[in-house]
C-alpha cells in the first residue's frame, strides 16, 4: 500500500503561480509513472502531466509552458510547478501513482482556485 497526501492548494489571483506536492509514504523508486489530474465542477477528471520512471515529462496541451512537473526520489515526493494561472486552471488536483502490476493509488485531491 502507498498514501499520497498532496498539498499547496489554495486561492490565487489569475497571473499567479502554486506549488502542488505530493508525498509518498514510501519509496517511488520503481513505480510505472506518476502524475496530476484535476476534476472541475461539472467536468470528467483530466490528465495535467505525468512524469515516467525514467523522469521523462509529458503534459496536457493546455498546461504545456506554464506547469512543470517534477520529483525528488529521496523525499519521495512529486511536484506541480504552475505559473500564469487562469480561472479554467481551477479545479480540484489529484495526484497519483502507476504500477507495472496492481492498481494506480490516488491521493485525496487539493483545491486549487484561480480568482480576482
Amino acid at each position: 500500500q502507498v498514501q499520497l497526501v498532496e498539498s499547496g492548494g489554495g486561492l490565487v489571483q489569475p497571473g499567479g503561480s502554486l506549488r502542488l506536492s505530493c508525498a509518498a509514504s514510501r519509496s517511488i523508486a520503481g513505480i510505472k509513472s506518476m502524475g496530476w489530474y484535476r476534476q472541475a465542477p461539472g467536468k470528467q477528471r483530466e490528465l495535467v502531466a505525468t512524469i515516467s520512471r525514467a523522469d521523462g515529462t509529458s503534459y496536457a496541451d493546455s498546461v504545456k509552458g506554464r506547469f512543470t512537473i517534477s520529483r525528488d526520489h529521496v523525499k519521495n515526493t512529486m511536484y506541480l510547478q504552475m505559473g500564469s494561472l487562469k480561472p479554467e486552471d481551477t479545479a480540484v488536483y489529484y495526484c497519483n501513482l502507476a504500477r507495472f502490476i496492481g492498481v494506480d493509488y490516488w491521493g485525496q485531491g487539493t483545491q486549487v482556485t484561480v480568482s480576482s
